[in-house]
């Protein structure tokens, strides 16, 4: 259907609190927590725009995700110190340092990766202006900018 949007992602933790402490030292406020079922659920952007629910899972193995958050390019530049603050190591991606945000040239987007105490992969990422460039590899943003 045209016009949809992701909505909601949900990822199984070994920890419910320490995903809880995890995801709010990102900024998210858990919205809802059901002890019963060992669940909790954060809202992210304005209005309710998308939901984040986590899982925990004591009895199966945990199965390792992808989820990306979309931030203004103005704000990505600042998401590895911010990372840091809270004790949270940005990591190499394509190859290229975690030093700064990665350009993905064929959309153009930069984006800085990082990990969940479950191993969960998760980004950071920008679409950023100008045409695609798929021609190109991935590079660091300040690479990206001098083109």
């Amino acid at each position: 259907m045209q016009g949809a949007k992701l909505y909601e992602a949900h990822l199984d933790t070994s920890n419910l609190e320490r995903s809880i402490i995890f995801y709010e030292s990102l900024g998210f406020t858990v919205a809802y927590k059901i002890e019963v079922r060992r669940a909790a659920f954060f809202f992210l952007g304005e209005n309710k725009e998308n939901m984040l629910g986590i899982w925990e899972t004591k009895d199966t193995p945990i199965k390792r995700n992808h989820i990306a958050f979309s931030v203004p390019p103005e704000e990505l530049k600042r998401i590895i110190p911010f990372l840091k603050e809270n004790g949270i190591e940005a990591r190499e991606s394509f190859g290229l340092s975690s030093k700064e945000p990665i350009v993905h040239p064929w959309m153009p987007a930069a984006s800085v990766y990082f990990y969940d105490p479950d191993g969960h992969s998760l980004e950071y990422i920008s679409v950023l202006q100008g045409d695609s460039r798929p021609n190109l590899k991935p590079m660091h943003l300040s690479e990206w900018e001098k083109i």
